[in-house]
């Protein structure tokens, strides 16, 4: 029986980095960057104002106060995308938008609550000292610094970061090509009316979802029947060129276990046992000519929800060029809870101010609890009951907040 730590090895060695791929800024919203953005401009590109007032020489407006302004000839406006050269004359103002550029010679700026807002004469009650309210040229960035490093996740504000350093097209993380596929003449889609024996098919769903929240590519999602024919040929004519196959059910000892069968006789497919819970049978390999990767995952749903955190997240992320290793989080557990010994125990939980409590049943087949869960508890093999006050080792959800 392998362990977990050895079966995630042996997945991870089916895979390796795909190459990075260019977009433009405005495709790379929640992409990882894959290198280092460098701005092309300065940041702020000119010296502006930081204030709607007047430009002024520091030195013509020295002792300037309320009751006792300094009066000064307006010489012109500067608005915000003004592009000529204004230069301001000593014992001059000049009117100045916020954003708009200094004129020479202005090397501070007088707020327009701080005047009387004339437009040919103005009376300023402010002594700014040299610098107030200028923004500098390149005081946020120069051109040449690196604004966002690799590995970061393109959000909102640092698109507007890289926007404004005039970087149109930014490398990011490839997303792996996924197609799955869920097993089993007993499964039918969901809405349909059940007859005796079926169930719905929810790992499909819940699969096609994962891979989506975890920034890959679902290329294919489809059912098949427990027909050794149907895949053989689907093995030969993978659709979608996928990176990585992912099948869910029939992968355990039963007579009627088709993936298994199929796959077995391919020679390429491992199918294995892995000390944990729950999850314990589990397939990888790879198929075809073209040797994809393929994780074959169990179908109990819960076992196929934990199955895809520990073992297909981090070969997602591998292919994606990034750190396989999902970080675990620390939580305290807020009540009690016996644990197998033996094997590592995936415990579904919900980890709030309140500590870390189980969400509900934990059965293999038992969504309810799924559906509520916020982390899985990493259970050690050598641990048999968990309580209260005690710490644990969480790993967080692909898709939660």
């Amino acid at each position: 029986m392998r362990t977990v730590e050895e079966h995630r090895a042996a997945v991870l060695s089916l895979v390796s980095a795909l190459p990075p791929v260019t977009v433009p800024l405005s495709e790379s919203l929640g992409r990882v960057l894959a290198a280092d953005v460098v701005a092309a401009v300065d940041l702020p590109g000119f010296e502006n104002s930081a204030m709607d007032g007047y430009a002024v020489r520091a030195a013509d407006v020295a002792g300037a106060a309320p009751g006792s302004p300094v009066f000064l000839d307006v010489h012109g406006d500067i608005r915000a995308g003004d592009t000529r050269p204004h230069e301001l004359r000593a014992g001059a103002a000049m009117r100045i938008m916020t954003g708009a550029p200094m004129p020479a010679g202005a090397d501070a700026v007088v707020p327009v609550e701080d005047s009387d807002g004339g437009v040919q004469r103005a009376a300023l009650t402010l002594a700014p000292d040299v610098g107030r309210h200028v923004r500098r040229q390149g005081e946020d960035v120069r051109v040449g610094d690196v604004v966002l490093r690799a590995g970061a996740t393109v959000t909102p504000g640092r698109l507007a970061l890289v926007a404004a350093a005039n970087v149109p097209d930014v490398a990011v993380a490839p997303r792996p090509r996924v197609v799955v596929f869920s097993t089993g003449d007993e499964l039918v889609p969901v809405g349909l009316d059940l007859e005796h024996g079926q169930i719905v098919d929810s790992n499909g769903s819940m699969l096609a979802a994962l891979i989506r929240a975890a920034g890959a590519d679902l290329v294919g999602v489809g059912h098949l029947a427990d027909d050794v024919a149907a895949w053989t040929t689907l093995l030969e004519r993978m659709p979608g060129q996928p990176d990585l196959i992912l099948t869910t059910g029939g992968v355990s000892m039963g007579a009627y276990d088709t993936v298994k069968e199929v796959l077995t006789e391919t020679g390429t497919v491992d199918f294995v046992k892995v000390a944990m819970r729950p999850g314990m049978p589990q397939g990888a390999g790879v198929v075809g000519e073209s040797r994809t990767p393929i994780i074959t995952l169990p179908g109990n749903p819960v076992s196929s929800f934990v199955s895809f955190h520990v073992f297909v997240l981090p070969v997602l992320r591998a292919l994606a060029g990034l750190d396989p290793q999902v970080p675990l989080v620390e939580g305290v557990a807020a009540q009690s809870w016996s644990s197998v010994a033996g094997k590592v125990e995936f415990a579904r939980v919900v980890s709030d101010d309140a500590g870390v409590r189980l969400s509900g049943g934990q059965g293999s087949h038992m969504l309810g609890a799924l559906a509520e869960a916020t982390h899985l508890a990493v259970i050690g093999e050598d641990t048999t009951e968990i309580r209260p006050g005690d710490p644990v080792h969480l790993l967080p959800l692909v898709g939660q907040d």
